[in-house]
């Protein structure tokens, strides 16, 4: 009697574990155009992953990838840098409208060692076993084989980069165990109440596996008078243009670009202002008998292989007004690690190969107000596993 009512607990409690899973929520966003925009996943290690690994999973540049994160453009051989599991990175995206919604489609080459858990698990909760099957109809007629080009769709969302009148990047959050949206509004700089609205939630509440879209206060080249040319960074970042010759800060404080010569191409040219001793960036002061004259060569855009920039002059009161003037952006820590993430690192599964992906194409959608509820199911075969042991040690 009473092996068959703990049965029956157990039964129980996998069923709520299954409806919770089943019920995860997800933003989409609706569209009908065909342009894309500027997006960011909130990607958490799975395992130890070199930088090279992690470019090559969501098919970018590993100096995207440095430049997403802060961290120092130069460092030597980056790509071998590893990166413990656990580590949180915010990934940058294209995010077009197909089939009208937002998403990001990546197409991932299967291993011969590949489960569908194993694919959904590497990119971090992001998508489901569930998901990655019902796209690509993976059945018994239609098993996963290696070799096999599945599919694999991301989410993603731009609400017009705009949130409140301020140039917004949005980044999709994978809700963590014990998080709430007040701790998940203070670390990213969002209030409660923004959360509830963009993600369309019924109640100030979210769950494990919730997948959040989260809105980053970013810096925007649209009033800056560039030359065929439109960024919009996230605060903290940078971007990398004109071939990767110059990158651009988005300084948190102003919200303000602040674009220099990137270091990593040895080969850019038109980087010094015309008649002048300056340099995209650099700020050169002169204390006058009436304050301080200011300088600046600033960037303008690029097309064609050339740079565009332009010298601007203007007075202050006094030299010490001109420390956050100048574009020159301040150098990133060279240390790998990204200094935002508090997420304990663990030891990497050494049976986990690299992920290969072949292409990438668009793919996004979601409505603020209308949340999704996708099914995310990554976890539900450890639920399974921790039912039966159950039953085997008390039956």
């Amino acid at each position: 009697m009473r092996s068959n009512q703990l049965v029956l607990v157990l039964l129980q409690l996998l069923f709520i574990f299954s409806i919770n899973l089943a019920n995860a929520k997800s933003t989409i966003e609706p569209c009908s155009s065909a342009d894309s925009c500027s997006s960011l996943l909130s990607y958490i290690l799975p395992w130890d992953s070199k930088l090279s690994e992690i470019a090559f999973r969501f098919q970018l540049n590993v100096f995207d990838v440095l430049a997403a994160n802060s961290i120092n453009l130069t460092i030597p051989f980056p790509g071998n840098q590893i990166l413990k599991a656990k580590t949180q990175l915010k990934i940058p995206i294209s995010c077009p409208c197909v089939d009208g919604i937002r998403k990001s489609v990546l197409t991932y080459t299967v291993h011969a060692v590949d489960t569908l858990d194993l694919i959904a698990e590497g990119y971090g909760g992001l998508v489901s076993a569930e998901q990655i099957r019902s796209v690509n109809g993976i059945g018994a007629k239609n098993p996963l084989t290696g070799g096999q080009s599945v599919l694999v769709q991301l989410p993603c969302t731009c609400f017009n980069n705009s949130n409140n009148g301020v140039a917004s990047v949005y980044m999709s959050y994978v809700v963590q165990s014990g998080e709430s949206l007040r701790g998940i509004g203070g670390e990213f700089g969002a209030t409660v109440m923004e959360l509830v609205s963009i993600n369309g939630l019924g109640q100030p509440t979210v769950d494990p596996g919730d997948i959040l879209a989260i809105p980053i206060s970013a810096c925007s080249s649209a009033n800056l008078n560039w030359y065929n040319e439109s960024l919009i960074v996230p605060n903290g970042s940078y971007a990398l243009t004109a071939n990767n010759c110059i990158k651009c800060f988005c300084r948190s404080t102003t919200l303000n670009l602040q674009c220099s010569p990137s270091g990593i191409v040895p080969s850019c040219s038109h980087l010094q202002c015309k008649d002048s001793d300056v340099f995209i960036g650099d700020v050169l002061t002169k204390p006058t008998a009436f304050g301080c004259n200011v300088s600046t060569c600033v960037y303008r855009g690029h097309s064609g292989g050339k740079i565009f920039r332009s010298l601007e002059n203007s007075s202050h009161a006094n030299c010490s007004d001109v420390q956050d003037y100048g574009a020159v952006s301040p150098e990133p820590s060279s240390n790998p690690v990204i200094p935002y993430i508090s997420l304990p690192p663990s030891a990497s599964p050494s049976s986990y190969p690299p992920m290969g992906i072949g292409a990438y194409g668009p793919t996004s959608t979601h409505n603020p107000n209308t949340p999704n509820h996708s099914r995310l199911l990554t976890q539900s075969s450890y639920y399974i596993l921790l039912v039966v042991l159950a039953l085997y040690f008390f039956l």
